[in-house]
C-alpha cells in the first residue's frame, strides 16, 4: 500500500467527490433547481462529506481526524435522507435516488474503514 500524503489519496474522499458530483448533476435540473432550499441543503450536505474528510486530514491529530470523519459520515446520511424527499417531490426518480444512495452508502463504508484504521481496529465502527 502506498503512503497517503494528501487527502486526495484517500479512497473515502474520492468516493465523497463522486457523491458530491452526482448530487450536483441531479440538482441542476430545472424542476429541482426551483426548490432552492432543498437544492442548497442537498448540495451543502454532499459537499460536507468530502470537505470534512479534507479538513480532518489536515487537523494534526488522529482524534480530531476521527471527529471530522464522523461529521462526514453524518453528512452522507443527511444526503441519503434528503434524496428521499427529492424522490417524494418527483425531482428525481426512484432509480436515481437508489443510485445516489448507494454511492453515499459506499462513502460511509469507506469512512468507517478509515475511522477503524485510525483507531487500530479491524472490525466495523458503528458509533
Amino acid at each position: 500500500m502506498s503512503k497517503i500524503e494528501r487527502f486526495e489519496d484517500l479512497l473515502c474522499w474520492q468516493k465523497a467527490r463522486v457523491l458530491a458530483n452526482a448530487v450536483y448533476d441531479l440538482t441542476e435540473r430545472p424542476k429541482f433547481s426551483r426548490d432552492g432550499r432543498l437544492r442548497g441543503q442537498l448540495q451543502g450536505a454532499a459537499g460536507s462529506v468530502m470537505h470534512n474528510i479534507a479538513e480532518g486530514f489536515d487537523s494534526g491529530s488522529k482524534p480530531e481526524f476521527i471527529r471530522f470523519l464522523k461529521m462526514s459520515r453524518r453528512s452522507a446520511s443527511e444526503v441519503q435522507s434528503e434524496l428521499y424527499l427529492a424522490t417524494d417531490r418527483s425531482y428525481i426518480t426512484e432509480q436515481e435516488r437508489q443510485t445516489a444512495y448507494d454511492v453515499a452508502t459506499e462513502a460511509k463504508r469507506l469512512i468507517n474503514g478509515m475511522i477503524n484504521h485510525l483507531r487500530g481496529k479491524s472490525k466495523r465502527d458503528d458509533d
